[in-house]
């Protein structure tokens, strides 16, 4: 029988809409996962859809935090359950299929950084 895991994750990111596909789709690849839909529109919403093997969870939710994603809580709580699932049962699922739906909302960076401009010192 074989089982698969899906999860919606939703982040916010600083990164320019085109660029992050881009930075992204190239760390999903370069981990072995596969990209299945990616696109953003003209409010700067990015949507991933991709699926990669429950043995290269680890590496997945590490590439998406190190390109700067703010995951929202549901996301890192669904990504630890997954990884520390598979490290318990690395045997029976290391092979499964997991697949991700995510959705990021990217802000130009001085949004993010508060009402203030920076000033020189």
């Amino acid at each position: 029988m074989t089982s698969s895991w899906a999860m919606q994750v939703k982040a916010v990111s600083a990164e320019e809409p085109a660029r992050l596909v881009q930075s992204l789709t190239g760390a999903i690849l370069g981990c072995g996962g596969w990209v299945l839909s990616r696109g953003a529109n003209d409010s700067g919403m990015v949507s991933i859809l991709f699926e990669f093997e429950r043995q290269a969870c680890v590496d997945i939710y590490s590439i998406l935090v190190a390109a700067g994603l703010e995951l929202n809580h549901n996301g890192h709580t669904g990504f630890t359950e997954l990884c520390q699932c598979t490290r318990s049962h690395f045997q029976d699922c290391g092979t499964e299929i997991a697949s991700i739906d995510l959705e990021i909302q990217t802000f130009p960076v001085e949004m993010l950084s508060g009402p203030y401009p920076a000033t020189a010192a």
